[in-house]
């Protein structure tokens, strides 16, 4: 109803007595001033001009009638037509309909105001499926995200109510418990985080800190763990290193670079953390001796919910990598993975250090 009533507007505004009249108007001005032009000084009787008037005036009425008719043919194919396409593809788009498209109207050596309206629209189309697709994707994926974890808590909260459990399966149950828990936290967290990071418009707050120092204190966080799985560190950092950047979001880098690094080391496995200068960059890199990333896996990695090692899906919830790349767009730094499978890989983030004040 909404369109038909769109299309009826339009046609009315192209044939209307309103219309009509504005060129009669007109033809009847130029008539006018052209008569007083070329007659105005010759002595013509009263009586001839009198007897002229009703075919001036029919010559009036039919040429404004003609204009009139030749002007709303040329705007019905001009302007009503272009027009009802976009009215019908922008009534698609409001329905949901994202893959709508509006067919170019003229070549491209031909185009017009239209074309580029048409081309704006089409990318505006585009760009609006992209994103309903991704937001359609980010809820199954943070559902799926949910579910396991509550799965696991509800299930094993039930089997701790037998009173007649063992001690040490009670002790079993309620770690795996803690352990759901724990991952159902960081998935919400790291869900808030990158949704602020991509719906905000963040304003680092840059200060001038020693970039080694950060890299140890955020690895001394994982000790523990490390020393689980009987990792061997090797830490390579040069000394009186200087940066001017926002070290809080930095932080989120590390921290996610160092947890990926050494949750996918197999057991007694490597982990190696240095951090270089070269060129004026300080150049840090990442590196572990797990399974490495394929071709394909590395076009996706800084893609939210992207897990392309399926048996460490339980350690995490796919958001890491997608925090790290956002972060690292954010303060201005370039990231770059290199990796084979079977082989570890080594993430490298690469960043202006800061030289007498000069950045």
């Amino acid at each position: 109803m909404k369109k038909e009533i769109q299309d009826y507007q339009i046609n009315r505004s192209l044939f209307s007595i309103r219309a009509y009249l504005r060129f009669f108007l007109l033809i009847s001005f130029v008539v006018s001033c052209s008569v007083l032009l070329f007659f105005g000084g010759l002595d013509i009787p009263v009586e001839l001009i009198q007897a002229n008037a009703p075919n001036t005036f029919a010559n009036v009425v039919f040429l404004s009638l003609l204009f009139f008719l030749l002007d709303g043919y040329r705007r019905k194919i001009t302007l009503e037509r272009p027009l009802k396409r976009i009215l019908e593809a922008t009534f698609q788009i409001t329905k949901g309909d994202f893959k709508t498209r509006i067919k170019p109207l003229h070549a491209l050596k031909s185009e017009n105001e239209f074309d580029v309206i048409i081309k704006n629209f089409n990318k505006m189309a585009e760009e609006l499926s992209s994103i309903e697709t991704l937001r359609t994707d980010f809820i199954s994926n943070v559902s799926h995200e949910l579910k396991t974890p509550l799965a696991v808590i509800q299930n094993y909260a039930m089997m701790l109510q037998n009173p007649d459990l063992q001690k040490e399966k009670r002790m079993e149950y309620a770690k795996t418990v803690t352990e759901a828990s724990r991952r159902l936290s960081d998935l919400i967290t790291n869900i808030l985080k990158l949704n602020k990071l991509e719906n905000q418009q963040i304003f680092p707050e840059t200060k001038k800190y020693n970039l080694g120092e950060q890299l140890c204190e955020c690895l001394l966080i994982f000790e523990d763990v490390w020393e689980k799985k009987d990792l061997e560190i090797d830490i390579d950092i040069d000394e009186d290193v200087t940066v001017k950047a926002d070290a809080e979001l930095l932080t989120l880098v590390w921290n996610n670079l160092f947890s990926n690094a050494i949750k996918f080391s197999e057991p007694n496995g490597k982990v190696t953390v240095s951090m270089k200068i070269e060129e004026g960059f300080a150049v840090v890199k990442v590196s572990d001796t797990g399974c490495g990333i394929s071709p394909e896996v590395k076009r996706h990695i800084f893609e939210k919910f992207y897990q392309g090692d399926p048996s460490h899906a339980t350690q995490g919830n796919g958001l890491g990598l997608a925090l790290v790349k956002r972060v690292v767009d954010i303060v201005g730094c370039e990231i770059s993975v290199e990796s084979e499978p079977g082989k570890g890989s080594t993430f490298i983030i690469k960043m202006r250090r800061d030289v007498n004040g000069v950045v």
